[in-house]
């Protein structure tokens, strides 16, 4: 059972995370379309069109979006593109989060069913590991390069800007205005699934860096120096205390002496007695 989303203890619970966070970033964005809508109003009625629908979707590819506008000189219409490429970003966004959602997928079926031949040797979960580490670093660059991109199309979406393409809104006689502003509501929940993502990955780092070799090599090198210092400590306990037992013996041993001698000294005054 997973207790805390972003630290998990379990790699399947993890995986699963993955796999729910990489569908809603991909979904969100490769997934969209949208539009705005525009009028017209000409001091010649008969010219103006007051419903100016200009749809945009992904990859945002803005600059082959095209639409015909009145110029409000006569029956000329003026072709209009939207302004801006955000393709790049957008594309490498949702092709990260796909073959995070396929990694994903496959590493949870690892888990559940090839358990023992992935732990029985070191190479399944280093392959793990630096996946792990290069699909966090491909969710960073990925999340931050798609924020940017999404700024860049709202500002060429934005009515206003568009409003400034057409040049019978140049004219102060012509009534130029924006009916309805395009919802970017799911694009901007892609850039906060993208960093989510990144998150989830990074802090999944350090679980799948503790299945590695890695970490049972450091702990053992980590532990050598401890058993040394230890082994070192006892030996200096036993050299005390046998120095300790052999001083005492050898108090013992030359205090031996002093008291014969001190039994002798009654032995003068006897033999003086006997003299008398």
């Amino acid at each position: 059972m997973c207790m805390v989303i972003f630290a998990p203890q379990d790699e399947e619970c993890s995986r699963r995370f993955h796999l729910l966070f990489a569908i809603f970033a991909f979904a969100t964005c490769g997934g969209y379309s949208g539009g705005l809508r525009l009028s017209v109003d000409c001091v010649n009625k008969t010219e103006s069109n007051l419903s100016i629908d200009v749809a945009f979707a992904y990859p945002f590819r803005l600059h082959q979006v095209t639409f015909e506008v009145p110029t409000c000189e006569g029956k000329e219409r003026q072709k209009v593109a939207l302004i801006g490429d955000s393709s790049s970003s957008a594309e490498f966004f949702v092709t990260v989060a796909v073959f995070a959602f396929l990694y994903s997928l496959a590493a949870t079926v690892v888990y559940i069913f090839f358990q023992n031949k992935y732990r029985e040797n070191n190479r399944g979960p280093l392959i793990d590991f630096i996946v792990t580490v290069v699909f966090s670093f491909l969710w960073l660059v990925g999340s931050s390069a798609w924020a940017k991109g999404l700024s860049d199309v709202k500002v060429a979406t934005d009515p206003k800007e568009v409003l400034l393409l057409m040049s019978a809104c140049k004219q102060p006689s012509n009534k130029c205005m924006a009916v309805h502003s395009p919802v970017m509501s799911s694009l901007n929940t892609s850039v906060v699934f993208g960093f989510l993502n990144f998150i989830l990955w990074a802090g999944n780092i350090w679980f799948v860096f503790k299945e590695t070799g890695w970490h049972s090599s450091s702990q053992r090198y980590l532990s050598d120096p401890v058993e040394r210092h230890s082994s070192s400590y006892n030996q200096g306990g036993y050299n005390q205390d046998s120095y300790g037992s052999s001083s005492g013996y050898n108090q013992q041993a030359s205090l031996g002496p002093s008291s014969d001698e001190f039994g002798q000294q009654p032995g003068g005054p006897a033999s003086f007695t006997n003299q008398i």
